[in-house]
């Protein structure tokens, strides 16, 4: 991973390092100075600023004091309880804060060697598809020597408010950091893709099936690595940060540190009842106030657990943010989760594993308005074909499919001030089978994300096998920004950008011809096919032909009335020619053929359903192998129309 690490301002951290310690000098940050613009980006909000090295700070710093623990961190006077929370998820997942804190051992004080060390450190953040490797000194802000922003409990513990410094170069200053999104976070420290879900939008507290498939998916995120935080919606600035009877914290993120079935009972009976309770941990990022309901930390119900098992759970009664809820009074609670899966490319891995495909595109807008990228969402109906679209398959009978999209930040400076996010989104469309150029009219819409101005959306859908289009577009037309698209399948999807209108002219074309005409056929079904060698189903499947080219149908497994519902699309230099849809019957050793329509000339005068009949090759035994094909035929004499 560390080979693909791309360098920020072109800050390379080893040689600076070297040049420092040759000089004996401790390193300066140009890039990101001592003063107000590294703070603020509107106004000076804290006064009396003093930036201190750790050495000025406290006796003996560190990066990490017995180790590192969700526990550390305590947010400071800005307000990103969002980064905080993201901190606490990323501290209890070693392999991924030695991502984020890379060579850390390297990277500490050495006290033996105090001549080594040079006021320099690095860290690293994945953004826009790329880990980048962000350089900074270790001035930190202070008030009265008091660390003003993200500090630990040990006073002498340096790692959080260092790789705070460090976020806050990446967005431009320490006050870009206020309201941010934690979802943001959890993907700049894991790479991985944030699932946002609106619990309060959803019937989790009523529907129990409902609530256990949900729970089964956190506790699958957690167990293999994901990070997730949650927080209570604030409907008004007067709900920021209210305390709530309960003793949550409205419009505030909590890291969720654990997620558990835990088993009820004492000694061998709980092992024999086998009762098990949805529990899920939580950890304020104040480090402090914490939930008084059931289960809470010194509540009665934890004497239906046994000493072990709450030993196992790290179960203790101290007033430090964190705490078990059961995950009923979760959805009852909290409005919103997001769950970070760090998704699985590795084949040498026991765990799902996922093909990914990471495209790069941009909105941009041309002097020609039809190359115009950036025709806003769907209800913009005139421009919205104009959008960049990317195709891609399902190889499976059904398969689930990741999508996220994801806009490109923009730098914070005190010149350009904090720019917002635009509202983005994307629709997918499902498509011929043989589509290799950009679509021009509307077909079957099959899902949609939702549009919002968030750095990214998710969306997760089981879909059938096929090949489908993704348009990503702002939701007002006219925009433009770069963007990223990632799709992950479980097999190789062959996603690409569809950039042609048309096939190309070539010389070739001079010679052998040009299109001169589209055909869409859509096969919908197939009715009254009988079995040919055998009684009971058959597997059949359609080809459909046309000058040479071919479209084939997945099969249709044990059935003699298959719904098909496939396309196929043709560039016709041959308007006159036939146009063949063959049913065959899918055999291991040989397919058998089952019949066949054939629609000769320019078929343009078939605008809907046919009911045409099926007949075998050789016009033998016709009447036991013939059958109904429903069809939509739809045809068109110019290339921009399909």
């Amino acid at each position: 991973m560390f080979s693909s690490v791309k360098t920020f301002g072109n800050q390379q951290y080893y040689a600076l390092k070297k040049e420092c310690q040759n000089k004996k000098v401790l390193f300066e940050d140009p890039s990101f100075p001592d003063n107000n613009d590294s703070l603020f980006y509107k106004s000076q909000r804290v006064q009396g600023v003093q930036w201190k090295r750790p050495k000025d700070i406290c006796d003996d710093p560190h990066l990490f004091v017995d180790g590192i623990s969700s526990h550390d961190l305590h947010q400071g006077q800005v307000g990103n309880c969002w980064f905080v929370a993201a901190c606490s998820s990323l501290a209890s997942r070693e392999p991924l804060w030695q991502k984020v804190i890379p060579n850390w051992k390297e990277q500490e004080w050495n006290t033996e060697k105090p001549e080594t060390y040079a006021g320099i450190f690095h860290f690293n953040f994945w953004r826009f598809g790329e880990w980048v490797d962000i350089v900074i000194d270790d001035r930190l802000p202070t008030i009265h020597n008091e660390l003003i922003y993200c500090h630990s409990n040990a006073k002498n513990e340096m790692w959080c408010a260092l790789v705070e410094k460090a976020y806050a170069k990446l967005a431009g200053c320490y006050e870009a950091l206020d309201g941010g999104n934690t979802a943001d976070a959890l993907v700049d420290f894991t790479g991985g893709v944030s699932e946002p879900i609106e619990l309060s939008e959803e019937d989790y507290v009523t529907d129990e099936n409902k609530r256990n498939d949900l729970f089964e998916r956190v506790l699958k995120v957690h167990s293999r690595g994901g990070l997730i935080s949650c927080s209570i919606k604030a409907n008004s600035a007067a709900d920021m940060e209210a305390r709530l009877a309960c003793g949550l914290v409205k419009g505030h993120a909590y890291a969720v540190t654990d997620v558990r079935k835990v088993r009820l009972g004492h000694g061998l009976l709980a092992f024999f009842k086998s009762e098990k309770l949805d529990m899920i941990r939580m950890r304020n990022p104040w480090g402090e106030r914490e939930w008084n309901g059931a289960w809470s930390d010194s509540s009665e119900e934890w004497q239906k657990v046994s000493k072990s098992e709450r030993e196992k759970l790290g179960m203790t009664v101290d007033d430090d943010g964190e705490f078990w809820m059961t995950f009923e009074d979760f959805c009852k609670c909290y409005t919103d989760l997001i769950m970070c899966r760090l998704i699985n490319t590795s084949y040498l891995s026991l765990h799902k594993t996922w093909e990914e495909a990471v495209l790069r595109g941009s909105w941009t807008r041309h002097n020609d308005p039809l190359q115009n990228r950036c025709g806003g969402c769907v209800n913009n109906k005139n421009t919205f074909l104009q959008n960049p679209q990317f195709v891609f398959d399902v190889k499976k009978p059904e398969d689930e499919v990741l999508v996220c999209l994801q806009q490109k930040t923009k730098r914070t400076t005190r010149k350009d001030g904090k720019a917002e996010n635009l509202a983005i989104g994307f629709d997918i469309h499902r498509v011929e089978l043989n589509r290799k150029y950009r679509m021009h009219t509307l077909q079957t819409k099959v899902s949609s994300s939702v549009y919002i101005n968030s750095r990214s959306v998710f969306l997760r859908k089981e879909m059938k096998e096929g090949r489908y289009v993704i348009f990503p577009t702002t939701f007002e037309p006219g925009l433009t920004e770069e963007f990223l698209l990632r799709v992950f399948t479980d097999v190789p999807a062959d996603c690409c950008e569809l950039t042609l209108d048309e096939p190309p002219r070539t010389c070739w074309t001079g010679m052998c011809g040009y299109p001169q005409l589209v055909s869409q056929v859509h096969v919908l079904a197939a009715t009254g096919l009988k079995k040919q060698d055998a009684e009971g189903g058959a597997d059949p499947y359609v080809i459909i032909s046309c000058e040479g080219k071919n479209v084939r149908s997945p099969a249709i497994k044990d059935t003699l009335d298959p719904k098909f519902d496939v396309k196929g699309l043709f560039y016709r230099k041959k308007p006159g020619e036939s146009i063949v849809v063959q049913v065959w019957n899918h055999n291991v050793i040989k397919d058998e053929f089952m019949g066949q329509v054939t629609l000769a000339g320019d078929p343009s005068n078939l605008q809907a359903q046919h009911n045409l009949q099926l007949q075998d090759k050789s016009n033998k035994k016709s009447t036991e192998r013939s059958g109904t094909i429903h069809l939509v035929l739809v045809s068109s004499s110019t290339l921009t129309g399909i």
